[in-house]
């Protein structure tokens, strides 16, 4: 038994923790639970738990349900929320088949295959979200446009709203589980927050937005408010992204720094950049997967619609920020394409091998875009050799289809189950006639 085993076998007595709640994602990005009793927790560390794969979203078919969670020791943190009185705790696992080898379907597995590559390449991934959700009254009632916690905008400082109330709680609560906070602040739509993570390795970051959601719930809920993930709730309001910061690091050293270079962006970081745009439609129904996430993207502001790169442009969907001369460790690009609502493990898996792919193809860079992307003509654009991001989901589905490096990122199982499950979304959502067409058709046609 390891050392890591051992805490937490000597924690759960010390603290006389009631419950074990073991997590883990669906190939969609929807977290699943299992709760079992301290005394099953020694054997499902030896043996892990099983249960019927084929009942969970991509993982199994039925003729192949057995499946294994195994709790990883590592990720053992205390639930705040529960209170002291009803002590649970809970751990993230990895799936694995009766014989002992990885499941292929599990997410949490396709972002350590990713890691594993950079790893032989000599580096390692860390990511830093800025996660954006909306903040709504309660009751929430299904069909009908929600109504936003507040009025307030970018930054404002407000001292009676709920939501200066909220995030002080949700923060100290995931300060609590160990997930430390860098930033936050009310962000520019009614009702919209957002809350920063501090940086880590991109599988500790993925299990970090899996527990800042859950986290964000409840909280809600104990504000008699209804928390949102989904990208564009609000028609005229700006829509949640979750614009993401990443880097490289070669050991101590960051690989994307040079000094002597233009912007401060070594050789590295210009062909993990290329790599982005080059696979960019290609990964977007990951990085965006809902029908609902096209009209973030569609409705301009700070969500890029196009493929393209720029220093401190907020327009363009890669951004190289300013960063300190004395600190080579805080360079870094932003992806700002990425939404709320993608499934972080596999979204990190595929934006990670993109930028490899521009590394290991040493994939050169265009020149930046330093205008505002969304103010010039289709003409200029073309002319500067902007490409536009998937307008839709199917278009993105169909852009999906025939990448090999997502089908070999994702493995088949999950790049085949994505895709038949993206389709399905768009066929039903194709079905539906919508307010707009009964407001705008009905009358006149």
């Amino acid at each position: 038994m390891d050392k890591q085993t051992e805490f937490v076998l000597r924690t759960m007595e010390e603290r006389d923790i009631r419950f074990v709640r073991l997590w883990f994602t669906d190939v969609l990005g929807f977290l699943k639970s299992v709760a079992i009793a301290p005394a099953e927790l020694e054997g499902a560390f030896s043996e892990g738990i099983g249960f019927d794969g084929s009942a969970i979203q991509g993982f199994a078919r039925v003729y192949e349900a057995d499946m294994v969670a195994h709790p990883d020791p590592t990720t053992f943190e205390l639930l705040p929320w529960r209170g002291p009185t009803q002590g649970t705790a809970r751990m993230f696992c990895d799936i694995r088949l009766p014989d002992g080898s990885p499941s292929f379907s599990d997410p949490r597995y396709v972002l350590k295959r990713a890691m594993k590559k950079a790893a032989d390449m000599g580096f390692t991934f860390y990511t830093h979200p800025e996660i954006e959700f909306y903040l709504f009254n309660q009751p929430l009632v299904p069909g009908e446009v929600p109504t936003p916690v507040d009025n307030s905008g970018y930054f404002d400082h407000t001292t009676a709203s709920a939501g200066t109330d909220f995030r002080r709680k949700a923060i100290t609560m995931l300060e609590q589980m160990g997930i430390s906070v860098e930033f936050s602040h009310h962000e520019g739509g009614p009702g919209q927050q957002e809350i920063d993570l501090r940086y880590a390795d991109a599988l500790t970051m993925a299990d970090n937005i899996m527990t800042f959601r859950v986290v964000i719930k409840e909280v809600a809920v104990m504000h008699d408010l209804f928390a949102s993930f989904m990208p564009k709730p609000l028609q005229d309001a700006p829509g949640s992204g979750m614009h993401t910061h990443v880097s490289l690091f070669e050991g101590d050293d960051n690989a994307f720094y040079d000094a002597s270079a233009e912007f401060g962006l070594s050789k590295t970081g210009r062909h993990f950049i290329a790599g982005l745009l080059h696979h960019a439609a290609e990964i977007s129904a990951v990085l965006n997967p809902s029908v609902n996430s096209y009209k973030r993207l569609a409705s301009g502001g700070e969500a890029p619609s196009y493929i393209c790169w720029g220093q401190n442009n907020r327009s363009a969907m890669v951004r190289v920020p300013m960063w300190k001369p004395n600190k080579p460790s805080s360079a870094r690009i932003e992806l700002r394409s990425l939404d709320t609502s993608a499934n972080p493990y596999l979204a990190f898996a595929l934006i990670l091998n993109a930028g490899l792919s521009g590394i290991e193809n040493a994939m050169e860079l265009p020149d930046p875009a330093e205008d505002d992307v969304w103010s010039l003509t289709d003409r200029q654009r073309q002319a500067m050799g902007i490409k536009p991001l998937p307008y839709n989901l199917e278009s993105a589905v169909r852009a999906m289809e025939n990448s090999e490096l997502a089908a070999q990122t994702l493995g088949d199982h999950v790049f085949d189950f994505f895709l038949r499950n993206k389709r399905a979304e768009y066929e039903q959502y194709m079905r539906q006639v919508t307010p707009y067409e009964l407001r705008t058709l009905l009358p006149t046609l």
